[in-house]
């Protein structure tokens, strides 16, 4: 007998120790379901609900609709709106429909725009679309073009086309007048004498005259004793008058003393004069 009652005194310790496991567990179940609920997730038990959590969750459910409708979201459901929210929707609504209207969305409903503010829509268009037509857009129609700024249009389309062929990018040089074409012309030839005397690849020596052929000449000389001087590879002594090939390798021999002296940068001892040769030894250093 006081075996039975030992063992019943175990099991209800046991059976206490993990009652609050199980009321966590059942408690944190009940939190997971309110969520879900409150979510709209399929995975809510409505059943399980308290009648404060049941209020709360019908709270989120129609704020949640409140925004779906003001997202404009298939989910919406006007009917569980109060008339104050379906009225605020419909003031939001207008305005979205006014400012889409105003930036030319596609979304614009011009129909459900009042007189006034389609008024201000079609001028804001037609302003629009001159723009459009004035810069060279696809979206531009002419046909809603006014003759007088049909004119305006044509000509400035006639001057970008004219400022596109003078700077060398593509154009219609059919639609230019003869002034125009010698213009543009005179603008090639002088880009190109400016490519020729720059060293650039877009140089064609057979378009320059004299003149310009010679000053051509002249920079490319300069170009090629300044690399000469800085020892690029570019450099090509043939081309150097005996002067500077003289100043050069006056400039060199410097150049290879000074490094051989200080003991910093290259140094060719077998370029060195006699004199140089004494000079750059340490003192104390005599001939053996």
């Amino acid at each position: 007998m006081n075996v039975s009652l030992r063992k019943y005194g175990w099991w209800q310790v046991a059976c206490l120790s993990l009652w609050p496991i199980l009321l966590f567990a059942q408690s944190s179940d009940l939190a997971q379901n309110l969520a879900d609920c409150q979510n709209g997730w399929e995975s809510c038990d409505r059943s399980r609900l308290s009648q404060s959590e049941s209020a709360d969750v019908a709270r989120s459910e129609h704020r949640r609709n409140v925004a779906n409708c003001r997202n404009g979201y298939d989910s919406c459901d006007r009917s569980k709106l109060t008339d104050p929210e379906a009225i605020a929707l419909a003031v939001a609504a207008h305005q979205q429909n006014v400012s889409d209207c105003k930036n030319s969305m596609n979304s614009c409903d011009p129909s459900r725009l009042t007189q006034s503010e389609a008024r201000e829509w079609s001028i804001a268009e037609q302003r629009r679309n001159l723009a459009d037509c004035q810069d060279g857009f696809g979206a531009c129609d002419r046909s809603k073009l006014t003759p007088s700024e049909l004119r305006d249009v044509t000509l400035a389309l006639h001057r970008r086309n004219l400022s596109d062929c003078e700077s060398g990018w593509t154009c219609d040089r059919s639609t230019l007048t003869p002034s125009e074409s010698a213009q543009v012309s005179a603008a090639e030839h002088q880009r190109n004498a400016e490519n020729c005397e720059e060293g650039r690849e877009d140089c064609d020596h057979s378009k320059l005259t004299p003149s310009e052929s010679g000053q051509t000449a002249l920079a490319e000389h300069q170009r090629n004793l300044l690399a000469c001087r800085n020892g690029q590879e570019t450099c090509d002594y043939s081309t150097l008058t005996p002067q500077e090939a003289k100043a050069l390798a006056t400039a060199e021999q410097k150049r290879n003393y000074t490094a051989c002296l200080s003991g910093e940068g290259y140094c060719d001892p077998s370029r060195l004069s006699l004199e140089e040769t004494h000079s750059t030894r340490p003192k104390g250093d005599g001939p053996q």
